[in-house]
């Protein structure tokens, strides 16, 4: 079960034909617009890639990027029944514009976020709470993915605290303080920093913040991702587990990349993986993803191979 905020993640791709008149920009020709499910439908997406039923449980508008989601969530296979469609809110969609020459390949210059009104209607967040009540049966996992959004509210997170028997992970961009008492969560160490209000500068500093950080959460263990450094788990009284980037060092994209981790990793997880093994899946997967363009999943195939023919393989 996957709680959180869905987005349409929207790629305008273009060339760039020439300098405007009208202004010292560039004129863009465009191409094609895709729009790919994000935030926690592409965490959902994830899991449907890596072979597990998901039920995702969200807020989605009846609007254009509202019913693209849909269909591409339905056509992934991941069971959209507990997702509310609701004409009081708008669809958040961030557009990535991507730009270059005709054969070469398109950066991103900028980025445009379209984001609705806070949800506050009270029909939709009892119909959230009772999705939640019902989703508990025969759930092996439950994922929790907050952008902020609106969608998961204290109510939410006190309703699977007092009743998950199962493993729960957080991933939560601006409000991990408030998700506490759980089994993990999966911060960037950048999250790590702005929550010490420290600067981390060696690994000393990493592991002491994180420390910090699992003992105020309350979880039982705490895997921090750290880019082109790999990641760090940390998990009950153990010493801090460093465990380094597999792959490329360049990262090609990293949009969404922090939903592939906590996918596999609570996957891993709720399939009865230890800890560090399901660490070790989510660092293959995050190595995978970002070299793919835009927002993407890692299939179980393609995380089969990158374990398998890894020689230092743990």
């Amino acid at each position: 079960m996957i709680l959180g905020d869905a987005i349409a993640d929207k790629f305008l791709h273009g060339s760039i034909s020439r300098v405007s008149r009208e202004a010292p920009v560039f004129i863009l020709r465009h191409q094609h617009t895709e729009t790919l499910p994000g935030g926690a439908a592409n965490c959902a997406m994830n899991l449907v890639a890596l072979g597990a039923r998901v039920s995702l449980i969200s807020v989605i508008g009846n609007d254009e990027s509202g019913r693209e989601l849909r269909t591409k969530l339905a056509a992934a296979g991941v069971d959209i029944d507990s997702v509310v469609f609701s004409d009081k809110v708008q669809t958040t969609t961030k557009v990535r514009i991507l730009a270059g020459q005709s054969h070469s390949s398109k950066q991103q210059v900028i980025r445009i976020d379209y984001e609705g009104a806070p949800l506050r209607d009270e029909g939709v967040r009892d119909e959230i709470l009772w999705l939640v009540e019902q989703a508990f049966k025969g759930t092996n996992g439950i994922i929790i993915s907050d952008y902020n959004y609106g969608v998961v509210d204290a109510q939410a997170a006190q309703l699977i605290r007092q009743s998950a028997a199962v493993p729960v992970l957080v991933d939560s961009r601006f409000r991990l303080p408030e998700f506490t008492g759980f089994t993990a969560a999966t911060p960037n160490q950048e999250e790590v920093e702005n929550l010490a209000g420290i600067s981390i500068s060696s690994t000393e500093d990493l592991e002491n913040a994180a420390k910090e950080l699992k003992k105020r959460l309350g979880h039982h263990a705490l895997l921090v991702t750290r880019g082109s450094q790999g990641m760090t788990l940390l998990e009950g009284d153990a010493a801090p587990v460093h465990i380094p980037a597999v792959g490329a060092q360049q990262a090609v994209d990293v949009t969404g990349a922090g939903d592939t981790v906590i996918a596999t990793f609570g996957l891993a997880l709720a399939s009865g993986a230890s800890f560090a093994h399901a660490a070790h899946l989510a660092n293959y997967a995050g190595g995978l993803v970002v070299m793919k363009r835009g927002t993407a999943t890692v299939s179980l195939t393609e995380l089969e191979y990158a374990v398998s023919s890894n020689e230092n393989n743990p």
